[in-house]
């Protein structure tokens, strides 16, 4: 199966770009020729997918699957079904959970709970490109499959409150500083580990079954945000000081944070996993928080340069601890 990935290198695509390889698919990824990530068995395309002037090698190959790792706008999925309209038997659109409704009116999300979050640009892009394909696949049958990663992680910190990219609630608890936790903790969440994501994604390559549909695929694992960030501290050997502040409160003196909270991990979700253990059968996540993690600390860990100090997301932590001690 001749399967192209545009992007391929990140923190969810790299697992299932060396699952991929690894269950005998014939890999091509484009990209700019800058990621320091390889990905042992792949071939390259080097050309950057919004230049036109660099894609005359891409325009040669004809495919059964394409993977769009890295579409966030109405234009890009535009560029997308004009360049590939004919020219695969599948393509695949990287969408977000964070565009299920906010607030939930059922904490139980299906793939059929309602697209709707007005907080987040982010969100509200991705939800008009899965419009746009929705409406591709209607009217002149482009073949597309939608998947909405939730919070997975590799070699990110997932966290609410500087993590993900940056490692300043981390370095906040090994030096025994306050760290934020929203709300009083108790919301439920799910972190899933990109090795478990590849699982079910790689087994949607190539299904037939799954033109026209949408899939999340997390992990079963429920966690309280107290939970998560106890787990995080004990993976770093430290207890962690504790803050715990109300998200209003902490996306008014700070509204930079009102995306990544506010419009998705202030309340209580649960994923119901059914459709993709249907479509592909034996998927099943089984790396927990608590192994995952040390996983990812230890890869951190091994370049100093890996373990970003922002020191603007710092500025906002002291900010936001300044002006509820005042209170």
């Amino acid at each position: 199966m001749k399967v192209l990935f545009i992007g391929g290198t990140g923190n969810i695509s790299t697992p299932s770009s060396r699952l991929a390889l690894k269950r005998g698919m014939d890999l091509y990824l484009l990209n700019r020729g800058k990621s320091k990530v390889e990905i042992e068995g792949a071939k390259s395309i080097i050309g950057d997918i919004n230049k036109p002037e660099e894609l005359s090698e891409l325009k040669k190959h004809e495919w059964d699957v394409v993977v769009n790792w890295i579409a966030f706008t109405p234009a890009d999925i535009e560029r997308d079904i004009a360049l590939f309209r004919g020219k695969t038997k599948q393509y695949i659109f990287i969408s977000s959970a964070s565009c299920y409704q906010t607030p939930l009116s059922y904490p139980v999300i299906t793939e059929s709970t309602p697209l709707c979050n007005d907080l987040w640009d982010y969100s509200q892009g991705k939800i008009q490109c899965e419009d746009r394909l929705q409406k591709a696949y209607r009217e002149e049958g482009f073949p597309i499959t939608i998947v909405r990663p939730s919070l997975t992680y590799d070699t990110v910190i997932p966290i609410a409150i500087g993590g993900f990219n940056k490692y300043n609630t981390a370095e906040r608890i090994l030096k025994g500083k306050e760290i934020i936790i929203h709300g009083d903790g108790t919301g439920l969440w799910t972190v899933t580990h990109s090795n478990d994501f590849a699982k079910g994604f790689v087994g949607l390559l190539g299904l037939t079954q799954a033109i026209g549909h949408a899939f999340h695929i997390t992990s079963d694992e429920i966690l309280s945000w107290n939970m998560i960030y106890k787990i995080l501290a004990n993976a770093l050997g430290r207890e962690a000081k504790v803050v715990h502040i109300a998200s209003d409160f902490i996306c008014k003196i700070e509204p930079s944070f009102t995306g990544t909270l506010l419009a998705d991990k202030a309340e209580s979700v649960i994923f119901d996993n059914t459709k993709i253990k249907t479509f592909v059968p034996g998927f099943k996540a089984t790396i927990p928080f608590s192994e995952g993690i040390v996983r990812t600390l230890n890869w951190l860990q091994e370049k100093p340069e890996r373990q970003n100090i922002d020191p603007e997301t710092e500025a906002k932590i002291e900010k936001v601890l300044k002006a509820y001690t005042a209170l």
